[in-house]
């Protein structure tokens, strides 16, 4: 076999991530993400959901990192699981040192890697959720052309741990293929995701998607009639108005002494809460270069019920990243070269990654998606609220709390921009 026959063919990895809480007219109809036969129990799976969960939040922290220092005035949005899920995928087609970056830079090292599949499937089954208050969806989408003549246990595992749907595409025709996964994510993202794919390269032979949507009421909504518009302080000598939301209520909150920064849990409906880190003036940059996932045990350690009067921004933000470089810093570069080992996908050709964009959008508002009636009034202890408002920028988390699983990371240097 000519090793060079597929040299510059090319795997596309395209993530989408989606979070929003707005309010809307109509109920959305959803239909169920198919869960696969396997339902894994036991304290085992659990125990490394719970790793894998854990692993995943540092490198949340990692990538953030990253993403913020190359641009500090900027917001950053991303989900750092539907990232980690696709890679991981992947692994299941990469050998040796490729393999072994992956696993290193993903914090997946010293997992077996049977375990590190096990629990992936155990997190996303656990997650996938269709409740009236709730929607959260994950998937993942193999597009994949006929002449790659892919390894049928590949396929295999990649359908029973991850879910993945695969589809038959023709690279050929790159214009209609491009429209057709497009489409498609739309589709799946009930139309807040579009034209995720704006140029495939020629060569692809396979294209992975991966998407997460997510749709939740707050546990208290927050009164249209309270927001105003108000400073938002983008830096020491700059500010922007926003509409900035306002309620009083019953929340968890804390101070870290240690990195200057104060903490706001707002819970969703479900075992769903968005945190709030809002760092002293002057300590973002210390904030973000100390973040560690035992940062966050610590955190909810600080946490108690206090009265709070809370100023949210309503906020409506996205972020596309083109992980490539990002990625390659963080020593992950030969999944996207010539050299790389994906011969568990195919032993046929030689295979690299072409891309790996990601997009995330974030809409926040007062009523929570489905533009129902607040949740009755809350009996207030009678104590002095404390005054919480985030009116520079800040750090938000979306976790699930029972493992806990991070599912979305930010930092909102300026809500009223994109």
């Amino acid at each position: 076999m000519n090793l060079t026959l597929g040299l510059g063919l090319g795997l596309g990895l395209f993530l989408a991530g989606l979070l929003t809480t707005e309010g809307q007219q109509k109920p959305t109809v959803f239909s169920p993400i198919s869960v696969s036969k396997i339902h894994p129990r036991g304290w085992k799976e659990e125990r490394d959901a719970q790793d894998l969960a854990r692993r995943n939040m540092q490198f949340g922290f990692k990538l953030l990192k990253k993403l913020a220092i190359s641009s500090p005035r900027k917001n950053v949005f991303f989900s750092p699981l539907s990232i980690s899920t696709a890679f991981s995928l992947l692994c299941l087609g990469a050998q040796d040192s490729t393999l072994a970056e992956i696993k290193q830079g993903f914090n997946f090292k010293g997992m077996p890697e049977r375990d590190l599949h096990q629990a992936f499937h155990h997190l996303l089954h656990k997650l996938n959720q269709n409740e009236e208050d709730v929607k959260l969806h994950f998937g993942n989408t193999l597009f994949m052309d006929q002449k790659l003549q892919p390894q049928q246990k590949f396929l295999r595992v990649a359908k029973n741990m991850y879910n993945a749907d695969i589809l038959p595409a023709n690279f050929h025709n790159l214009e209609d293929t491009q429209k057709q996964i497009n489409e498609y994510v739309s589709r799946k993202t009930h139309g807040r995701i579009d034209n995720l794919v704006k140029n495939i390269d020629s060569g692809t032979v396979m294209l992975l998607t991966n998407y997460i949507y997510f749709r939740a009421r707050w546990q208290h909504e927050f009164d249209p009639k309270e927001t105003k518009a108000e400073d938002f302080f983008v830096s020491r000598n700059k500010t922007v108005k926003v509409p900035m939301m306002f309620r009083s209520g019953l929340y968890d909150m804390g101070y870290d002494k240690q990195l200057s920064c104060t903490i706001l849990e707002i819970p969703y409906q479900g075992n769903l809460t968005a945190t709030f880190i809002l760092p002293d003036k002057g300590k973002m940059r210390q904030l973000q270069e100390n973040l560690q996932a035992d940062v966050f045990g610590r955190w909810k350690k600080l946490l108690t019920k206090r009265v709070v009067d809370v100023h949210v921004p309503r906020i409506h933000i996205s972020g596309t990243y083109n992980l490539k470089k990002t990625l390659s810093q963080l020593g992950i570069s030969k999944i996207f070269e010539e050299h790389g080992d994906l011969t568990r996908i195919s032993p046929y050709r030689s295979l690299k990654v072409g891309e790996a964009v990601h997009k995330a959008e974030l809409k926040m508002d007062e009523k929570g998606t489905e533009g129902a009636a607040g949740s009755g009034a809350e009996t207030l202890p009678m104590e002095k609220p404390q005054n919480v408002a985030m009116n520079r920028p800040y750090l938000m988390m979306l976790y699930e709390t029972t493992m806990p699983s991070l599912l979305f990371l930010g930092k909102i240097s300026n809500p009223g921009g994109k």
